[in-house]
């Protein structure tokens, strides 16, 4: 794939964003909109939200060239087992040497895919990697001081989750769910680093190349996440939230809206300790980093939509049970 065919999605923005801001400045009462709260607030929310998870993919994108680089395909297919339950666990301990947020996740699980990574490993790292891992397990015991048995349940459910899901990917997947336009980058992998030469010149290429790939798909999900975040009605959700299994739901569906990074969320879920079952806020918290708007737009873009759509099935039945079943500890 060639290094400026990323970059072509520039110049068709930019006479749209051109366009945009003349439509705002001409539009009557354009001063009342800019001042709306409203706008104010979505803006904010946007900037946040993407300030955010912009240094984590790019953090990604990095990790992905050096592993293009300088790690040999061989490499990697040798150090993964070739039993499944070894190579679950495998990729639930390697959160703890790449303890990468779930935003530059996707870069660098990609990487490994096209060096010969099982794609149920895979699974298991995009799902265990966020969470398993001691920053964000630090993250949680500061947030719930008060409740450690918290910060073990979302260490545990996450664990257990991951190793669920990769299983279940083992044993029914068993043709490549990857998108037929990585499929064919897997193969031009060894003709493009030969070609570039220079391994600067490669990492700097590649780097572009990922974070200009899943960029746009971060960009539209953080305009979703923001919008939802802005406007949608919260007391309504908040009675429902009230209900037995409602807050559940209510929780994981806040998860997946607000988007927030691992390392931040379990100070947003504390603000529920007392309104909220326990095992609602482990929800929260496994659920969230395995899937939300950003992540689900990346996985879209990563494997075929039928088995994303089968992931994100797997992913909510199973934090779902697991975080009703770890009440009954808590």
């Amino acid at each position: 794939m060639n290094a400026l065919s990323s970059l072509k999605i520039i110049p068709m923005l930019l006479p749209a964003a051109l366009l945009l801001i003349l439509a705002v400045m001409w539009l009557p009462e354009y001063q009342a909109l800019l001042d709306n709260d409203s706008v104010q607030a979505f803006k904010t929310s946007f900037i946040g939200i993407l300030l955010e998870a912009l240094p984590f993919i790019l953090a990604g994108a990095l990790l992905s060239s050096l592993l293009q680089v300088f790690v040999p395909d061989h490499i990697i297919s040798r150090w993964i087992p070739k039993k499944p339950i070894p190579g679950i666990l495998f990729a639930c301990v390697l959160g703890i040497v790449f303890p990468v947020c779930e935003c530059g996740m996707i870069p660098l699980v990609r990487r490994l895919i096209q060096k010969g990574m099982p794609v149920y490993v895979a699974i298991v790292f995009i799902l265990s990697g966020p969470i398993l891992n001691p920053v964000v397990y630090g993250a949680t015991f500061m947030a719930f001081r008060s409740h450690p048995e918290l910060a073990y349940a979302r260490m545990g459910l996450a664990f257990a989750t991951a190793f669920l899901i990769g299983l279940i990917v083992f044993f029914t997947v068993k043709k490549s769910p990857m998108r037929w336009s990585i499929q064919r980058e897997m193969g031009d992998t060894a003709h493009s680093h030969t070609v570039l030469g220079g391994k600067l010149a490669s990492i700097f290429v590649h780097t572009s190349e990922e974070f200009f790939e899943m960029g746009k798909y971060l960009l539209i999900g953080c305009l979703l996440t923001a919008a939802i975040q802005t406007f949608m009605v919260r007391d309504s959700l908040v009675a429902i939230g009230a209900q037995p299994l409602g807050s559940y739901l209510f929780m994981m569906g806040l998860a997946f809206a607000l988007s927030l990074c691992s390392t931040s969320d379990a100070f947003v879920a504390s603000t529920f300790l007392h309104a909220f079952p326990a095992g609602s806020l482990v929800a929260f918290m496994v659920f969230g980093p395995m899937l939300d708007f950003k992540n689900a737009m990346m996985l879209m873009a990563l494997f075929k939509t039928k088995f994303a759509l089968y992931l994100f099935f797997l992913i909510f039945a199973v934090v779902f049970a697991g975080s009703v079943v770890i009440t009954a500890w808590l």
